[in-house]
């Protein structure tokens, strides 16, 4: 049966996930930028609050991911902490200047991961030849890559997907989890090409409970920003992408 993989930026979002169906949660911070490292009190919590398996992303800012020396002892120290709090699994991901694995750099992450189960994050989408990366990626032991087929969501991308899905099973290579953009109405179209994990926000937007609202002043550098918004997961429509993959994988 296909699984069904949560973002979660924060506690709450988890608990959430896991308690209408999610098989496993994707656990970050810094929504604003795509996802970032979670805090130490959120590890802690997840640890102890939630029971279905939680993979924390580990990218220690936002933009590009060529990264710097001490950027990439950052990592390898959250690395390590994760696997010390007993965490399964782990999100990561490292490209060179010129758009390649940074094939250096991950094997030597690898042996900081040993234990845990590796996704390669959609820095996969960056990469200038993903049929190559996909290879260069088996080799490490990579469990799954994250990907929306290199393009802006994963509908878009479903060509590329398709082939990577292809080759990686010919090779026995990691699996291909479709993120961005995949929701409920456009499941189908992943699930008839093979995809066997999903990944998705699920999400919605949440007011603030906040009643006094200081007007002229925001925290943001952005001043747009609505920052008496937050997101978070909307159980039931995780609840609805559960049901319906269940009904599909009975109907095959």
């Amino acid at each position: 049966m296909a699984k069904l993989e949560i973002c979660c930026f924060g506690i709450e979002c988890a608990q959430i996930a896991q308690e209408f169906g999610a098989d496993r949660i994707e656990l970050c911070s810094g929504a604003a930028e795509g996802g970032l490292t979670p805090s130490y009190g959120c590890l802690k919590h997840a640890r102890k609050n939630i029971h279905i398996p939680v993979h924390p992303i580990v990218r220690p800012r936002g933009g590009d991911f060529c990264y710097n020396t001490m950027e990439f002892e950052v990592i390898k120290d959250d690395v390590q902490m994760i696997r010390e709090l007993g965490f399964p699994g782990v999100v990561v991901g490292m490209l060179d200047s010129e758009g390649r694995i940074d094939l250096p750099r991950m094997e030597l992450l690898m042996r900081e991961t040993r234990g845990l189960e590796v996704t390669f994050h959609r820095a996969f989408d960056m990469c200038v030849n993903p049929l190559l990366a996909l290879e260069q990626l088996k080799s490490l032991g990579i469990a799954r890559i994250l990907t929306s087929g290199q393009q802006q969501n994963a509908e878009l991308g479903l060509p590329l997907l398709k082939q990577l899905n292809d080759k990686s099973r010919e090779i026995n290579g990691p699996i291909i989890m479709a993120g961005a953009g995949v929701r409920l109405s456009n499941l189908t179209k992943f699930i008839e090409m093979g995809i066997t994990e999903l990944h998705s926000s699920a999400g919605k937007t949440v007011s603030s409970s906040m009643n006094y609202r200081k007007v002229g002043v925001t925290m943001a550098s952005n001043s747009e920003t609505d920052e008496f918004t937050h997101y978070c997961v909307d159980g039931l429509t995780v609840e609805a992408m559960k049901d319906f993959m269940s009904l599909t994988n009975n109907l095959h």
